[in-house]
């Protein structure tokens, strides 16, 4: 009986565990409040990011300069630093200086619009 009841336990255990494996970054574009990411897509090209980053669904976005951006809805830290959620990555956007100064990330006047829209499209690369 003791090997049944520890069986069941386990079995429970696991259960629990893969229902907590969800994380935020998972269904990021829900999470940036605001945020469109069909609009994101737009203002990243209309930004230039493209000129340093690959970014994937953005035409002209295969630079090498910066770090590609590719798969950020699963990175852990945005500029190596801030772990990756979605306020951190607004955060980032209207004024990376602030977050991390003398980064070679440019302070480009992203609005908090803008940076709410650029987000939810990062986090739609999977």
């Amino acid at each position: 009986m003791l090997n049944k009841r520890s069986l069941l336990l386990a079995l429970l255990w696991v259960l629990l565990l893969a229902g907590c494996q969800s994380s935020q970054t998972d269904n990021a574009p829900e999470y940036v409040i605001g945020g469109d990411p069909d609009k994101g897509q737009q203002v990243i090209a209309a930004y230039g990011c493209g000129s340093c980053h690959t970014i994937p669904g953005v035409p002209g976005a295969d630079s090498t300069v910066g770090p590609p951006l590719t798969d950020w809805a699963g990175r852990l830290y945005i500029a190596g630093a801030l772990p990756n959620r979605p306020d951190n990555l607004v955060r980032w956007l209207i004024d990376p200086q602030a977050i991390e100064p003398g980064t070679v990330m440019p302070n480009l006047l992203v609005t908090e619009q803008d940076a709410r829209d650029m987000s939810a499209y990062l986090y739609s690369l999977r």
